[in-house]
C-alpha cells in the first residue's frame, strides 16, 4: 500500500483562529494586524519541532476594511509576528471569501513549486474601520458634511443595486420559500451546536490575552431571538444574521515534498488539499453563489455530495446556509455541526479562512475524512476548497486516509 502523500501535494498542517469578539467588545482595541501577527505566530509554534521561520516562503492574508491600517496589512502582520523581513507578503481582498481566497494563493503558490511552505489566512476588527468625509480634500466652504460609514460601504453594501447586503439575504428567503420562523430555528441551531461543542472548539482557538471563548455566542436568550423585528424584508433580523465581529485565522500550508524531507515529531493529523474554485453569480443572487462552486469542486474529484463527511458554509446570514443547504441537498447533521457565523460572528475578512479552521478541527474530533468548505462575497461571489483528513499510521509513520488506517486495523484483526 502506497502512501498517499506526493511530493507536489499541497497539505495543511497547522490551523488557528482567535476567539471572535463582539463589535465594540472585548477585541475591539486590538488592531486587526495586531490579530492577524498572533494567529500567524500560533500556527507557526505549532509546528515548530520541524519547520523554522525561515522556511516560510510567502504570506497571504485577507482583509477587507483596510481603512487607516496602513500600508501593507499582510506585511505588517508577517514581521509582528517575527517573520524575516526576505519573506514576501500579499494582502488578499474578495470581501467575505478573502481568508479562503488566500489560502488557494498559497496552495498555487506551492503548485507552482514557487514557495515550499506558506502562511495563509484572514483577519479584520470591524470596531476599528472609520467613518469617512469624502468630500474633504479641497475643504468645505459652506453648509453640512456627511460622514460615510466605512464598515457599510466597503463590506457591506452592494454597489450593483445600491442595497446593503441584508436586502440580497431577504430576496433569498422569498425566492426560496424560507420563513422566519425556519430561519430562527436555524440560528437558535447555531448557537445550540456552538454551546454543545465548547471544549471541541477551544481546540481551534488561540486566546487573546484572558480573552478565550466567541463572545456572542447565545447561551439562553432564544425567546428574544424570536421576537427581534424584521431590519430587512420581512425576515431578516439581528438574531438570524451574523454579528459584526472582530478577529483572525491562520493555516500552515506545505509541499509534500518539503513535509516528506521531515522525519520527526510530524502531527499526527495533516489535511489534503484536494481541490478548490471560485464561482460567480449576478449580485443580488450572492446568498446562493456556494452552490455553484461547489458542483464543479465534486466533479474534478469523481465525488457526491454525499461522499463528504462534514460541510462548513458560511453563515453571513442563517438563510444563505438554508438555502444552499437546500440547493444542494446536504444533510442538516452534517453542515456547520460547530455552528457558525450567525453564533460566532463574522469577521468579514477572517471568516474564509476560519471555516476550513473549523472544517479541518471537525474532521479531527469526530474522525472524518472528507470535509467541504465554502462561502459567498459581496459582488456575486462564492470560493470553496475540499479537505482530506490524512492520519499518521503509528508503526509505519506513513499517512493514510482515515479510513484506510481502519481497514489496516481490520486486517490486523482478521489475521
Amino acid at each position: 500500500m502506497n502512501q498517499p502523500i506526493k511530493d507536489d501535494d499541497v497539505l495543511l498542517v497547522s490551523y488557528v483562529r482567535t476567539p471572535v469578539g463582539k463589535f465594540n467588545g472585548s477585541l475591539s482595541n486590538k488592531n486587526a494586524t495586531d490579530l492577524g501577527a498572533l494567529v500567524i505566530k500560533n500556527a507557526l509554534s505549532k509546528v515548530q519541532g520541524w519547520m523554522t521561520l525561515s522556511d516560510v516562503g510567502e504570506v497571504f492574508m485577507g482583509n477587507v476594511l483596510s481603512s487607516n491600517l496602513g500600508q501593507a496589512p499582510a506585511r505588517q502582520s508577517a514581521l509582528k509576528a517575527g517573520l524575516p523581513e526576505s519573506v514576501p507578503c500579499t494582502t488578499v481582498n474578495k470581501v467575505c471569501a478573502s481568508g479562503m481566497k488566500a489560502i488557494m494563493m498559497g496552495a498555487m503558490s506551492i503548485m507552482t513549486k514557487q514557495r515550499q511552505v506558506v502562511v495563509c489566512g484572514g483577519m479584520e476588527n470591524m470596531s476599528q474601520v472609520p467613518y469617512y468625509l469624502p468630500n474633504m480634500r479641497n475643504g468645505k466652504r459652506l453648509g453640512d458634511s456627511t460622514c460615510v460609514d466605512g464598515m457599510i460601504k466597503d463590506g457591506l453594501w452592494d454597489v450593483y443595486n445600491n442595497v446593503h447586503m441584508g436586502t440580497a439575504a431577504d430576496k433569498c428567503s422569498k425566492d426560496h420559500s424560507i420563513s422566519r420562523e425556519e430561519q430562527d430555528a436555524y440560528a437558535i441551531l447555531s448557537h445550540s451546536r456552538s454551546n454543545e461543542n465548547k471544549k471541541h472548539i477551544e481546540n481551534e482557538i488561540a486566546p487573546v490575552g484572558e480573552f478565550k471563548n466567541d463572545e456572542s455566542v447565545n447561551v439562553n436568550n432564544f425567546d428574544k431571538l424570536k421576537k427581534l423585528k424584521p431590519v430587512f424584508g420581512d425576515s431578516i433580523t439581528a438574531g438570524n444574521s451574523s454579528p459584526l465581529s472582530d478577529g483572525a485565522s491562520c493555516v500552515i500550508l506545505c509541499s509534500g515534498s518539503f513535509f516528506l524531507s521531515k522525519c520527526k515529531n510530524l502531527p499526527a493529523d495533516v489535511f489534503l488539499i484536494r481541490a478548490f474554485d471560485d464561482a460567480a453569480v449576478s449580485p443580488m443572487q450572492f446568498t446562493i453563489a456556494p452552490s455553484k462552486v461547489v458542483p464543479p469542486l465534486l466533479k474534478k474529484l469523481n465525488l457526491n455530495v454525499s461522499d463528504i463527511d462534514y460541510w462548513e458554509i458560511n453563515e453571513a446570514f442563517a438563510v444563505v446556509a438554508l438555502a444552499n443547504q437546500k440547493l444542494l441537498k446536504i444533510e442538516p447533521e452534517k453542515l456547520n455541526v460547530f455552528g457558525g457565523g450567525v453564533s460566532f460572528g463574522h469577521p468579514i475578512g477572517s471568516s474564509g479562512c476560519r471555516i476550513v479552521v473549523t472544517l479541518c478541527n471537525i474532521l479531527s474530533q469526530r474522525n472524518g475524512r472528507l470535509g467541504c468548505a465554502a462561502i459567498c462575497n459581496g459582488g456575486g461571489g462564492a470560493s470553496g476548497l475540499v479537505v482530506e483528513r490524512l492520519v499518521r499510521h503509528q508503526r509505519s509513520k506513513m499517512y493514510f486516509p482515515h479510513r484506510v488506517i481502519l481497514e489496516i486495523r481490520l486486517v490486523k484483526l482478521v489475521l
